[in-house]
């Protein structure tokens, strides 16, 4: 082997010499070079091929989701290591704050006090749990409607809609309730915002007997998982992003929430699905 050098070429010999390498330790450290080179385009190809379905989801995840492909695909890796692949490769997950109120709580109707604080959840359709969030258009927002199962935590009903009037919740409240085979037993948790306060979204709870339960004046860290969800479905989802219309908005909002449901592995129901959870226990 030889290296040009600006008044010729030299052999790897005497850059060896004035180094005080061996000749050895050059090609073994190439070969290393080599192996790791290669390992890292497998790497990156396997979580590339994952990363089409889900693509934030983080590296603590992609270790359990992706250990059948690097065993498959014999490849050896640390969380560490995948980690500092990710991070060289620019490829770990970020996250954004958003700001924008959907909660209107001053309001004529009544509110209810909060009757799962002390509750332990040990099964699917004991409560449920509901929030709204803005998606972004380009001709303004429109307001995703969700309910999950605080068990589970799979999101059984949901409407997207162009306002924030009381039409999307409902839907998504009646969309729930008809997916369910049983509501025995179970109490409905939300903010104080109007639409989950109105007589009409209250009426519909009473007459299927679910309870009503709701956070307490300026405690919204009590409906944390219902905000949890939501952070997830822009986060990891891309439903951050500006939609070209309702319509369009509303695909990228279904595709989400199926892959949500069907895909992502959570960390609180031990590296299970949500549908895995729901369907295993309801």
């Amino acid at each position: 082997m030889v290296r040009k050098t600006s008044k010729g070429f030299t052999s790897l010999s005497k850059l060896c010499a004035c180094f005080g390498l061996k000749r050895d330790a050059i090609y073994k450290y190439k070969c290393r070079a080599d192996k790791r080179l290669q390992l890292e385009k497998q790497i990156i190809h396997i979580v590339q091929k994952r990363r089409k379905s889900l693509p934030r989801e983080g590296v603590r995840k992609l270790m359990i989701s992706l250990q059948k492909d690097f065993e498959n695909q014999k490849v050896k890796i640390g969380r560490d290591t995948l980690f500092k692949v990710l991070r060289e490769h620019k490829m770990l997950t970020l996250r954004k704050k958003y700001s924008c109120r959907t909660t209107n709580s001053h309001h004529r109707f009544y509110k209810y006090r909060n009757i799962i604080k002390d509750v332990e959840i040990t099964r699917p359709n004991q409560v449920w749990t509901s929030d709204i969030t803005y998606i972004r258009t380009v001709k303004g927002f429109c307001y995703l409607a969700l309910i999950t199962d605080m068990y589970s935590r799979k999101i059984v009903g949901y409407d997207l809609s162009d306002s924030l009037e009381l039409k999307g919740c409902v839907r998504a409240l009646n969309k729930a309730i008809y997916n369910t085979k049983t509501i025995k037993g179970l109490v409905h948790h939300s903010d104080r915002g109007i639409q989950y306060c109105s007589n009409v979204y209250t009426q519909i709870l009473k007459r299927k007997k679910i309870g009503i339960s709701m956070t307490e004046e300026n405690h919204c860290y009590e409906n944390a998982m219902a905000e949890r969800v939501n952070g997830i479905l822009k986060d990891e989802f891309y439903l951050d992003q500006t939609f070209t219309n309702v319509a369009h908005a509303k695909r990228a909002a279904k595709n989400a929430i199926n892959l949500y449901n069907q895909i992502r592995l959570h960390l609180s129901l031990d590296y299970k699905t949500p549908n895995m959870v729901y369907k295993l226990s309801a």
